[in-house]
């Protein structure tokens, strides 16, 4: 086989187990991921590394330096109108996105690992889930009973509820 054929080959192999996507819990009840390519890294900060912003929208919890940058630090199962995390939390799990270059982090009850899923598994996420959810939403997949919530981490990122007009 020459090497042409074998890279295609890989590629098509690797296209067949699917997009990576990581996989975390909003909170107790909800479980979502958000596609490998907008995720920069998943971190494990103290609550005192959060430097808290007066005058902002409730589910932005502040800013942090992550890397030698400054990035703004949004609560995320609050900013979906879900049950928030528990404000006696020592450490915050933090999911650091990008969207072009915007860089924004997410912060989750529970990081869990990565998962794989084809494009056409995702189904409408209508019916679902709270209509609050759907703007931030690509769809929704299931996996091995449980929903998982596919976001867009572009709808994300440019949410109205993130500014402080």
């Amino acid at each position: 086989m020459n090497s042409s054929k074998l890279a295609l080959s890989l590629k098509q192999n690797q296209n067949s187990l699917g997009d990576g996507y990581l996989k975390f819990r909003l909170n107790r009840h909800t479980s979502a991921t958000l596609p490998m390519r907008h995720t920069q890294e998943a971190v494990v900060v103290p609550v005192e590394t959060i430097s808290s912003m007066p005058n902002m929208p409730s589910c932005i919890i502040g800013l942090m330096n992550w890397r030698s940058r400054i990035v703004w630090v949004v609560d995320l199962p609050k900013m979906f109108n879900l049950e928030y995390l528990d404000s006696r939390l020592r450490q915050y799990n933090v999911v650091i996105i990008r969207v072009d270059s915007v860089l924004l982090g997410l912060v989750v009850q529970e990081i869990q690992g990565t998962t794989k899923f084809m494009p056409e598994e995702v189904r409408s996420p209508m019916g679902q889930v709270a209509a609050s959810l759907i703007p931030y939403l690509r769809g929704c997949v299931v996996q091995q009973s449980e929903i998982l919530l596919v976001l867009d981490a572009q709808a994300i990122v440019q949410s109205s509820i993130l500014r402080s007009d």
